[in-house]
């Protein structure tokens, strides 16, 4: 399998060697070029999941989804982020102003910051630390201060309200979230996302393979936490439009609103890629101890392993969208409160229990 850190070694001797550069220009322009790279893929994958959804929601309800602008409709995520753009954006009266400013970039900088520890090929991991999987939960709550600042600076009873529905839901569902990390990390016994993927790359080595019943629920587990955490159905009560008009960013427009609209995007492909790495293999390919077979695996790219992986996952949680009504708060905190979490708990202990009796498939 191609290995990207040849690229990143090649790039790094060229500006120290070639150009002369320093150690501080060095890690300078390296630093400015991964993070071109990553809001370069944040932007195409948001461009992406846009017509993505529309489409996947028109195939559910036997439509066509947008046709008229470009081949297919292919061009009207362009259309609609001009118009976001050229959108005026206003000032609330009665607002605090620095937090309805402050609010959507909190939420965008947890969305990229999360994002950017997608693992997507060997060698192709931009943060890389050994309690990576610590920092993607730390990272991530972030974005809730993102919602309750937007409600509580809006000055708007619909927005406020939405803003508490969505941090008590959010917070609730972290817990369960991190259980489902957890109960992989005892099993590979690192929190480092590449020690992990290494840990899933024999035959039949996929973590939802290696820890059987513990690790298959886990894997279900975080699937719907993780639809929750990201604030879409059934699970969208802070959005709720019959009850709360458009939720927390009720009183934003342009890119105030479309910071929110980017995140929940991302958010989904963020939450399908942590599930795709941490259970199914990440860019390792499917192996199963037939050597010709394997060998066909591994000439695919690792790339393309783990977004087909990542794009099968947010099919899935669309499908589940597009499928169930949405739900009431309560039944939504019970069902976190009372099911969920005790569920991971118990999960955890059996994991470990599996685990130090030997009682898992793993060849490490």
């Amino acid at each position: 399998m191609f290995d990207f850190s040849v690229i990143t070694q090649w790039f790094d001797s060229l500006l120290r060697n070639t150009c002369g550069l320093g150690d501080f220009w060095t890690i300078l322009i390296e630093c400015v070029a991964v993070g071109a790279i990553i809001l370069l893929l944040y932007t195409v994958f948001a461009i992406f999941m846009i017509f993505f959804e529309r489409k996947v929601c028109a195939w559910f309800q036997c439509r066509l989804g947008p046709m008229r602008v470009g081949p297919w409709g292919t061009l009207q995520v362009i259309a609609d982020v001009v118009k976001m753009l050229i959108k005026e954006i206003f000032a609330v009266d009665k607002a605090d102003k620095l937090l309805y400013v402050l609010a959507p970039c909190l939420t965008i900088i947890a969305s990229v910051g999360t994002f950017a520890f997608l693992p997507w090929n060997k060698g192709a991991l931009v943060l890389d630390f050994n309690v990576g999987v610590f920092l993607i939960t730390a990272i991530s709550s972030i974005g809730i201060l993102g919602i309750i600042l937007a409600g509580w600076g809006s000055n708007n009873k619909y927005s406020v309200v939405s803003a508490m529905r969505g941090a008590v839901q959010m917070i609730s569902y972290e817990l369960s979230l991190a259980l489902c990390l957890i109960t992989a990390v005892v099993l590979v016994g690192s929190m480092q996302l590449s020690d992990i993927i290494n840990a899933q790359t024999g035959p039949w080595q996929w973590l939802v393979i290696q820890g059987h019943i513990p690790a298959i629920l886990a894997f279900c587990v975080f699937l719907i936490a993780g639809n929750a955490e990201a604030n879409r159905g059934p699970f969208d009560l802070a959005e709720a439009e019959s009850e709360l008009t458009a939720g927390y960013h009720t009183e934003y427009s342009g890119m105030g609103f479309g910071f929110y609209y980017l995140a929940e995007y991302l958010n989904l492909v963020t939450i399908s890629g942590i599930a795709a790495t941490v259970f199914l293999g990440g860019w390792a390919p499917l192996n199963i101890g037939v050597a010709g077979f394997d060998h066909l695996m591994d000439l695919i790219p690792g790339f393309v392993w783990f977004i087909g992986k990542m794009l099968f996952i947010i099919w899935v949680l669309m499908w589940i969208r597009w499928t169930f009504p949405r739900l009431r708060i309560d039944h939504i905190l019970k069902l976190e409160w009372k099911y969920l979490m005790p569920l991971m708990l118990c999960v955890l202990v059996l994991m470990t229990v599996c685990v130090s009796f030997g009682w898992t498939f793993t060849n490490h």
